[in-house]
């Protein structure tokens, strides 16, 4: 059986956009690959250093999120990025094996360094060391665990490919070594948000949280953007940029061609149709909202969880860091 290696940042609960983008493929996955599922708490810290009780919340959080949606831990390992030590020692071998130009080429990076600038102003230009490094940190969390596919979306690509060049580089230098991951493309690699924004996201506040309460979905809903040259309810307007209509599609309304048709004639109003999406949008919500009141109340289960989890994600890590160091020569002691 393949190994699939996969993760998330603790930074707050799943939204719609993890969902469909990437976390709900996981719950198929985990029935064909051994799958390893990282709360990478280190990288969390990349940019939230100055607030770790946020990180150590959202761990929790986070983890019951992902039993919510289907995650199994008979199937799925999940575990704790900072507690498993060999991650680190790799980070630190492959730092020298990546320059600091290439680290700033690399396409996620500038996105992302990009968008601080324009969220944080000035702030945005003090970027850490950690930050820029962090794609070596994810090299690391990959090849601990010989992931032979990595679950991304295309945005995310330089990133693995950057994972890539740090195995090759390595096996040159210290012989065959580590795994050369492969990508295993999402069907959906960005979600909109009900703004109309090309990502939701946490920092845009245009995501619909799958721990929202009925209230909180509603809301949102209800301010989704839809067509601005639909002013009444029987103007004829323009589906496909409309984010009501973006959502039925997402959730897959079996009623979608019909909104499609009504919409452009002029026959469906903006509130019927949100309110007809909140419907689905509740129905599908349902279960997870279920599981998450069970989880919430039986932390000790989560626990568990977590810890078995990472146990066995230590294990893999150091059967990896043994074959590592004896190709560095640096297995001293044996």
């Amino acid at each position: 059986m393949k190994t699939i290696l996969t993760g998330i940042r603790p930074t707050g609960h799943l939204h719609l956009g993890h969902y469909f983008g990437a976390v709900g493929n996981w719950a198929k996955l985990q029935n064909e690959y051994e799958t390893f599922i990282e709360i990478a708490d280190v990288q969390a810290l990349t940019d939230n250093f100055n607030d770790p009780d946020k990180v150590r919340k959202s761990v929790n959080n986070l983890t019951i999120d992902l039993l919510s949606i289907g995650i199994d831990p008979n199937k799925a390992h999940i575990f704790i990025q900072s507690l498993i030590p060999e991650i680190a020692e790799l980070t630190v071998f492959y730092s020298n094996l990546v320059t600091i130009s290439r680290l700033e080429r690399n396409p996620t990076v500038k996105t992302e360094i990009k968008q601080k600038k324009e969220l944080f102003g000035e702030q945005g230009e003090s970027i850490t060391y950690g930050f820029l490094g962090y794609p070596v940190s994810q090299a690391a969390d990959i090849t601990a665990f010989k992931g032979n596919l990595v679950p991304v979306g295309d945005d995310q690509l330089p990133l693995l490919e950057q994972c890539r060049e740090i195995v090759r580089k390595f096996n040159s230098i210290y012989g065959e070594t580590l795994l050369e991951p492969e990508a295993y493309l999402s069907k959906f690699p960005r979600i909109k948000g009900i703004d109309g924004n090309e990502k939701m996201g946490k920092s845009l506040g245009n995501a619909i949280y799958l721990a929202d309460s009925d209230e909180e979905v509603k809301n949102k809903v209800m301010s989704m953007v839809t067509d601005p040259e639909k002013i009444k309810v029987d103007d004829k307007a323009n589906p496909n940029i409309c984010m009501v209509y973006y959502y039925h599609k997402l959730i897959g309304n079996e009623n979608l061609h019909n909104i499609c048709e009504e919409c452009k004639k002029g026959q469906r109003g903006c509130v019927a149709c949100k309110k007809e999406l909140l419907e689905k949008l509740l129905e599908f919500l349902k279960p997870v909202h279920e599981k998450q009141e069970y989880y919430s109340k039986h932390p000790e289960e989560v626990e568990k969880i977590l810890k078995d989890g990472t146990s066995i994600a230590r294990e893999k890590a150091k059967e990896t860091m043994k074959e590592v160091k004896k190709a560095m020569k640096i297995d001293y002691f044996k």
